[in-house]
């Protein structure tokens, strides 16, 4: 299965390379790599990042199997991280995987919607002033509602 969730670092040019390499009949490789920002520029000590192993997996599965179907994809790759990360750190990566390019962009664009709005992760930021869990956006479920 192509999806890893763990604290670990990655190196997303490592694994962009190994996902290609094994990636049949595709004519197309799409990817996107997340990276931990600081929205309020310096004052962002850390993310961290919680989930429920095992429950996390089922429905990233579940929606890396929808990608699947609908987009014609002959592969994808799901990493994210949790724990504890600083800004500029990796957080997150998906690749897809088609005969075609607008299939592998469109698969691309639809993970990164339901990871940013419903993948069961919960993030809080830790500041200079303490720490707030970070809230969903109104922008993420728009963007979700395309699909």
């Amino acid at each position: 299965m192509a999806i890893h969730v763990r604290e670990a670092p990655f190196d997303p040019g490592a694994e962009l390379n190994a996902f290609t390499a094994t990636a049949p009949g595709a004519g197309a490789v799409v990817s996107f790599t997340g990276i931990t920002r600081d929205v309020a520029e310096g004052d962002l000590k850390a993310m961290e990042i919680e989930h429920y192993p095992g429950m996390t997996e089922r429905a990233l599965a579940e929606i890396r199997a929808q990608a699947m179907d609908r987009f014609a994809l002959t592969d994808a790759l799901i990493i994210h991280r949790h724990g504890r990360l600083a800004p500029g750190e990796t957080i997150m990566m998906v690749a897809t995987a088609a005969p075609h390019r607008r299939n592998a962009f469109d698969a691309a664009d639809f993970l990164m919607d339901y990871l940013k709005s419903r993948a069961p992760f919960w993030k809080r930021e830790i500041t200079e002033r303490g720490a707030d869990w970070v809230a969903a956006k109104d922008e993420d479920e728009t963007a979700l509602s395309r699909w």
